[in-house]
C-alpha cells in the first residue's frame, strides 16, 4: 500500500466490529512498516489499545495523527 491508499483505507474504519477494526488496524500498522514508518506503526498500535479500553478520544487522535503524516509522505 503506498502513502495514499493507506490514508483511505484508515479513513474507512469506522464502524464494525471490534475484531474486525482491530484487525484493519493490524493490516495499517504493517503497511507502515513495510513504507520504514516504524512511528506510525506504533502510534497505530497505540490507537488499537486505546480502542480496547473504550478510550475514544486517544484512538481518533492516534488516528488522526498518523493520517496527518502519512499525508507528507506523498
Amino acid at each position: 500500500m503506498n502513502p495514499s491508499q493507506l490514508i483511505a483505507f484508515l479513513n474507512s474504519i469506522n464502524i464494525g466490529a471490534l475484531e474486525g477494526i482491530q484487525g484493519k488496524l493490524d493490516q495499517a500498522s504493517t503497511a507502515c512498516r513495510n513504507l520504514d514508518q516504524q512511528e506510525l506503526a506504533e502510534l497505530l498500535s497505540e490507537a488499537g489499545t486505546s480502542l480496547g479500553r473504550a478510550d475514544m478520544k486517544t484512538y481518533r487522535k492516534r488516528i488522526a495523527t498518523v493520517v496527518a503524516r502519512l499525508g507528507h509522505l506523498r
